[in-house]
């Protein structure tokens, strides 16, 4: 595990026990070298990953579109950025050449970086672990939600395979490392067919 992406909020008006998991997140990463690809915010959970993980000598790197970075939004301390021209190229330089995926608690950004990230998991274009760090049950409805989804036949069981969701900052690591193997030809059974 050398290097991850990872998925957060850019709001700073959310409760102080977010800031806490990244900040706890952040320190781990660094202890076990492990580099980090964020989307480049400085405000937020973003800009608390960003500056833990500078306070403590770890390597991060930020990949954002230009028109954001044009508002200030960037990390003025991220040495390492990349401009995109769209939010679409920014999702897919996200997952290049990476071990895994972490998702903290986030906004509809967060939720679409995840989603469109478990959908080409389910077709098979991506098939490195998924951790979700479900702080204060943050994500309590999304579990519900996807549960329904294999319940109600929008998707099999075997896809639950897909993500992990952990509870606290030391799980994630752990749980990256021990993520069941997703194959490259699961398009095979990224459909339910009514004979299934």
């Amino acid at each position: 595990m050398k290097k991850v992406c990872v998925y957060c909020a850019s709001s700073q008006a959310i409760d102080s026990k977010y800031f806490e998991a990244t900040k706890e997140l952040a320190e781990l990463l660094v202890s076990q070298k492990i580099e980090v690809v964020f989307g480049g915010g400085s405000s937020g959970l973003m800009g608390q990953l960003a500056d833990t993980m500078l306070e403590h000598g770890g390597k991060i790197k930020g990949i954002m579109p230009k028109f954001m970075n044009e508002v200030e939004w960037g990390h003025k301390m991220v040495a390492d950025f990349e401009y995109t021209e769209t939010m679409q190229e920014r999702k897919t330089k996200f997952l290049e050449n990476i071990d895994g995926v972490i998702t903290l608690a986030g906004g509809t950004g967060t939720f679409e970086e995840l989603l469109e990230t478990i959908t080409l998991k389910r077709l098979g274009l991506f098939t490195k672990p998924i951790v979700i760090l479900n702080t204060n049950g943050y994500y309590n409805p999304l579990i519900e939600m996807l549960n329904r989804s294999v319940d109600e036949n929008f998707m099999q069981e075997q896809h639950q395979e897909m993500w992990q969701f952990v509870d606290s900052p030391e799980e994630v690591i752990p749980a990256l490392h021990t993520a069941r193997p997703w194959a490259a030809d699961a398009i095979n059974f990224a459909t339910i067919r009514k004979e299934d």
